[in-house]
């Protein structure tokens, strides 16, 4: 029988879910990649860690080298291993282009 503790949360806090979703090594720093206005709802800056994210919600998330574009598809009941974090989100991002130097020393 389904108890109350039973029901999927509705929306889970984003920085719950970038720790879960091994966007972020520790929870605190997940808080403070919310906070630092480096990520994007739906194209939307934010600001707080207790900011609320949704699945189907798109995720623009800028990193030190990179900038990650991510779909929400699930909340997870922990921070897994990585085969269960990657099953969280769709990639959004295109595959890396090899720059025109890898392919010339290839064909050489």
């Amino acid at each position: 029988m389904a108890g109350p503790d039973d029901v999927a949360p509705v929306r889970l806090r984003i920085d719950v879910w970038l720790w879960r979703a091994r966007v972020a090594k520790t929870r605190a720093l997940a808080a403070e990649l919310a906070q630092s206005g480096h990520v994007r709802v739906n194209g939307q800056r934010i600001s707080a860690a207790g900011r609320g994210v949704k699945v189907g919600d798109v995720l623009t998330i800028a990193l030190e080298r990179t900038v990650r574009v991510l779909r929400v598809v699930g909340f997870g009941d922990r921070r897994g291993p990585a085969t269960e974090a990657r099953a969280l989100f769709d990639d959004l991002m295109p595959a890396p282009r090899e720059d025109a130097a890898s392919r010339h020393d290839e064909l050489e």
